[in-house]
């Protein structure tokens, strides 16, 4: 099989020349990663490598058994609880080397401590369908609630200082720091290095430069001791003709950026860009800009013990942070990632979502489709084109690691839709849970729902501690946001949970969105944005009850609540869409205007009303039209798949049209399908479209629990939603909305099922998962694979990164007994 002219440029030898960093001077309060160097790569030939360092494999664990936790504390392993550790009716196990335990190197009791509720249980005596759910009232604040503030959760008479350092609850991450993030509108156009300096709290004070290629970084004398993330080698390669790259070498020494658009002044003779490769010199509606710049980056995948909310745990991280650095590249550049896995005893990976994968789609990132899992101390470099820009994020796709904190956002900067001027960067809105992954997923797998004990923003908040017998520091610290009078401040807005449907407001404020996912839409105001998990929105401040596009509404000395709830669903009194224990089912973060006193407690009052917070849908299709239309077709195919959720003769699963998903870490279907193989397990779930020009999917949901649904390699079109039987109409059919996420409504406590009705263009060869983004949910089978293009995808040469990571997993495999619980994915 030949090679295709992509897999030959991205595998092809390479000679690295140190040229330029990538970061403007004039955001003083930028939140950088780390020293940033830029390497020009001169293609010269194919299928070779080219010369770098090979990524480091630190050991997950050395004979002492001290657990590395990767760019944290080095944590000791544990086998036995604490002798002051005891529960009611719980016998806490003891663990050994030869018997290690599953959940890290801490030993966490939350983990058997039982659900407070018991559903669904086993089936029993030939039982098909799910019991009724039980009910479990809220009870905000918990045991002695009186003692705590709310909706902060600090103890009466206290600030909002936190108690804990930044390393103490989120590892080597920086979110939540009141000047991180803040990014500025474009990436590598000057000549030098930045690096951040911290002053004794953990506040980015200052930028620096350093010369290019340099990796030294400044830091004060007392600062804290974590880093700030990972290290972004960022790399320009030419890629051959008739990938829609351009071949020449020729680097000129100038760029042409249109006067029409506000930019900080900087050096506009640099190294680096290519002539046709302006990132700005189209619209939002134009074609993807070509660029041969690649954008490298090095990632991890530990352990580190960390206490997002004060309650200490085993967190998975990335590059020892919780959440991960930030992924960041520039509209039609290349983006290349080195992943590591420094995790002892399980597999993992990272799925970039949102990101079409036009041409790339083994490098998706998901287990038992697009690859293996990559092997205990092994990497896998991940190569692909920013084909979208906005707000995304980056997640394993391995079981349901990204819950446990394997996750960390992805920007991809681009064209403004409309103005504004401080984009304030990611805003991360999640549940938390203070039982670590493994023994979640062991509970749901053995019939329990998980119930989350908490909500985070940008990975912080406080829990009332009196909640616990076990560790937890009170008043741990939320995260605080700087916003400047006058100013307009783009949000963007990310749901990483595992299970919850957020609820977004900022006290006194209206929110314009702009875009919906990685769709730029006809902006609408609103004081609620709701977001179920995987979904993200861009919004722009303006204030409550103002005209639109005025600046924030905020002056000089002021503080307001920005507010993240989720509900709970088992509860009679005041239900919502996700499922709580009910203590803790609101997180808050501090946005504060100049000169406020940032350990102060905003008064602010929230807008929102109780019907807004227990609909369980995304706001009216009719309010989100994109920006940019693309015809709606007639389907060349139409397919109806159910929804339900049933026994399978041991537990309760999820079911597509009967069938309950569960994957193969030892074959990944694209190289099955590549090698021409078109046979199938029934659990596989494949949905095989042949080369259709386009699919119609009617889904029935026959559950009282909404699911986001989730497609990759695609942005679809939602044709329809409701409950009942879809009538055929149609709603906006000629801008009809696209996003790759779309929350499907609960079906009807009569059994009344919901539907939503999507479509998309067969244009893009590959095996694409189309799921719940529940994280139980797709754990326990609510998955099928949608496989576009056979034909097409036989002619493509799989990457040799591909192939030598299937031939390390299997034989990694054969060596041990691989502990998958759930689906897999």
């Amino acid at each position: 099989m030949a090679p295709t002219g992509f897999s030959l440029a991205l595998s092809a030898l390479s000679l690295a020349l140190p040229v330029v960093s990538g970061a403007s001077l004039e955001y003083d309060s930028m939140c950088i990663s780390s020293t940033t160097t830029l390497y020009e790569y001169a293609t010269f030939g194919a299928m070779g490598s080219k010369p770098s360092a090979a990524p480091v494999k630190s050991s997950p664990s050395d004979s002492s058994g001290q657990a590395k936790a990767v760019g944290s504390k080095t944590v000791s392993q544990q086998y036995a609880p604490p002798s002051d550790i005891s529960y009611p009716g719980v016998t806490f196990p003891v663990y050994s080397p030869q018997s290690p335990n599953p959940n890290g190197p801490l030993y966490n009791p939350n983990n058997y401590v039982p659900q407070p509720v018991s559903w669904p249980g086993y089936p029993k005596g030939g039982q098909v369908a799910a019991p009724a759910f039980p009910k479990h009232n809220s009870n905000p604040g918990g045991t002695n609630k009186d003692l705590f503030q709310t909706p902060s959760w600090c103890k009466k008479g206290s600030d909002l200082k936190p108690a804990l350092s930044q390393s103490d609850t989120n590892g080597n991450s920086v979110w939540g720091l009141i000047d991180c993030p803040h990014l500025a509108p474009y990436l590598g156009l000057d000549n030098s290095s930045v690096t951040a300096s911290v002053t004794s709290s953990g506040s980015l004070a200052h930028a620096t430069t350093s010369s290019a290629g340099s990796s030294s970084s400044s830091k004060s004398s007392s600062s804290p001791s974590f880093s700030f993330g990972s290290p972004a080698n960022v790399s320009i390669s030419s890629v051959p003709s008739g990938t829609g790259i351009p071949s020449s070498l020729a680097i000129p020494t100038s760029l042409s950026v249109p006067s029409s658009l506000s930019f900080p002044s900087f050096n506009s003779s640099i190294t680096g860009f290519l002539n046709n490769t302006n990132l700005f010199n189209g619209t939002a509606c134009g074609k993807m800009p070509e660029s041969s710049r690649v954008r490298h980056y090095d990632l991890s995948v530990g352990y580190a013990v960390i206490a997002p909310d004060g309650v200490q745990k085993n967190g998975l991280v990335v590059n020892g942070g919780f959440p991960g650095p930030l992924i960041e590249a520039n509209w039609g550049e290349w983006i290349e990632i080195t992943v590591t896995n420094n995790l002892p005893d399980e597999g993992t990976s990272l799925h970039w979502h949102g990101l079409l994968q036009e041409g790339t789609p083994w490098f998706d990132g998901v287990p038992s489709v697009s690859q293996a899992p990559i092997a205990p101390g092994e990497s896998l470099t991940y190569k692909f084109r920013a084909d979208h820009f906005g707000t995304t994020w980056y997640h394993s796709h391995y079981s349901a690691q990204y819950s446990g904190g394997a996750l960390g956002p992805l920007v991809i900067h681009g064209p403004k839709t409309e103005p504004y001027d401080i984009d304030i960067g990611p805003v991360m809105l999640a549940d938390w849970y203070h039982k670590d992954y493994f023994s979640i997923v062991n509970d749901t797998m053995n019939g329990f729902v998980p119930l989350s004990n908490n909500v985070l923003i940008n990975g912080k908040m406080n829990y009332p501690c009196e909640n616990t017998t076990f560790v937890c520091t009170p008043n741990a610290g939320i995260s605080k946001f700087a916003f400047k009078s006058g100013k307009k401040h783009l949000l963007r807005l990310i749901n990483p949970s595992a299970e919850a449907i957020m609820k977004f407001t900022i006290d006194g404020h209206n929110l314009k969105v702009i875009a919906n996912d990685f769709v730029a839409i006809n902006p609408y105001e609103t004081n609620v944005v709701t977001l179920g998990v995987g979904q993200r929105s861009d919004v722009i401040i303006s204030a409550l009850n103002w005209a639109p596009h005025v600046e924030a509404v905020g002056s000089s000395g002021d503080a307001y609540w920005m507010r993240a709830e989720m509900g709970n669903g088992f509860d009679t009194a005041n239900p919502g869409c996700s499922f709580s224990d009910g203590i803790s089912i609101q997180a808050t973060a501090a946005v504060y205007y100049e000169d406020a006193d940032t350990d102060s407690l905003p008064s602010t009052t929230a807008s929102w009303t109780t019907a807004q917070l227990q609909y369980c849908g995304n706001d009216a299709l009719s309010l989100t039209t994109p920006l940019c239309k693309i015809p709606l077709v007639t389907p060349a195919t139409t397919e109806t798949i159910d929804i339900t959720f049933g026994s399978n003769g041991t537990n309760f699963v999820w079911f597509m049209n009967n069938s309950t998903f569960r994957a193969d870490f030892n074959h990944a279907l694209i190289s099955a399908v590549n090698n021409g193989n078109m046979t199938f397990e029934d659990e596989w779930n494949v949905h095989n479209f042949g080369s259709n020009d386009s699919v119609r999917l009617i889904l029935h949901n026959h559950f009282i629990t909404a699911h986001p649904i989730h497609l990759h390699g695609h942005d679809y079109h939602v044709l329809a939603e409701g409950v009942g039987e879809w009538d055929g109409t149609i709603t906006n059919p000629e801008n009809t909305q696209r996003r790759d996420v779309q929350l499907m409504q609960p079906g009807l406590l009569d059994g009344t099922a919901s539907y939503i009705v999507i479509q998309w263009n067969q244009d893009n060869p590959g095996v694409w998962p189309l799921h719940c983004h529940i994280a139980w949910h797709v754990s326990a089978g609510l998955y099928i694979n949608v496989l576009e293009r056979p034909d097409d995808i036989q002619k493509m040469t799989v990457p040799r990164e591909i192939k030598n990571g299937e031939n390390t997993w299997n034989s990694y495999s054969n060596s041990v007994v691989v502990n998958q619980i759930d689906s897999g994915l």
